[in-house]
């Protein structure tokens, strides 16, 4: 009996037809896609968690009930860093509106340490960092600061939490007084001296 034969009474042959081949193929196709895709997610997985941003030690926080508005903080941070009274390269910012009533007459601005720091994300020259020696505070080094502001347009709070130095043109921030040359305390500076303890450094 023939080839002919054989295949009109059903036999099938070796060889696949265009149908399975084209059946088998897809499936070998699509489960070296999915194999693909779950390998790219996992390679993207590793590699964020590689890049994990270490959580800051903590961040000052500010009371307005108990703020009477002294601004001895914002001379105690001028002096830590500075050695001289400058409040307005005072890390911390302390604003009275007149025609608001109590508590949101007196409000108090500090850098919270961000989870997430687009100012440290952002920066192009990797001034503004994470000092890992430190507590992981995110901290701005000035050598390396070349005034472009991208940390200011970057930080999501208003007012922005970083502060200009227009005599030097470059940025500044609070560091927590890791960085501050001239403080003696264990906390930072603006902690320490505040009478009415309306300041805390809070983890």
């Amino acid at each position: 009996m023939g080839k002919k034969d054989d295949k009109k009474k059903g036999v099938r042959d070796d060889k696949l037809s265009r149908r399975e081949f084209l059946i088998t193929g897809s499936s070998f196709v699509a489960g070296g896609l999915v194999t693909t895709y779950h390998a790219t997610e996992l390679m993207a997985a590793e590699e964020k968690s590689s890049n994990v941003i270490p959580k800051a030690k903590g961040h000052v926080e500010h009371d307005s009930k108990l703020c009477s508005g002294c601004l001895s903080c914002m001379i105690a941070c001028s002096l830590a860093h500075e050695g001289s009274v400058n409040m307005s390269t005072s890390r911390i910012q302390i604003s009275r509106y007149v025609f608001d009533d109590f508590p949101n007459d007196i409000m108090g601005f500090t850098c919270q340490q961000c989870d997430d720091p687009k100012c440290v994300e952002n920066c192009p020259t990797g001034a503004c960092h994470i000092d890992t020696k430190n507590g992981n505070a995110r901290v701005i080094d000035k050598e390396k600061c070349i005034g472009c502001k991208t940390c200011f347009e970057s930080c999501p709070f208003t007012p922005r939490r970083l502060v200009w130095d227009s005599a030097n043109g470059k940025a500044s921030k609070c560091d927590l007084c890791t960085n501050a040359p001239y403080n003696n305390k264990s906390e930072p500076a603006c902690v320490a001296i505040c009478p009415q303890k309306a300041l805390k450094f809070v983890s």
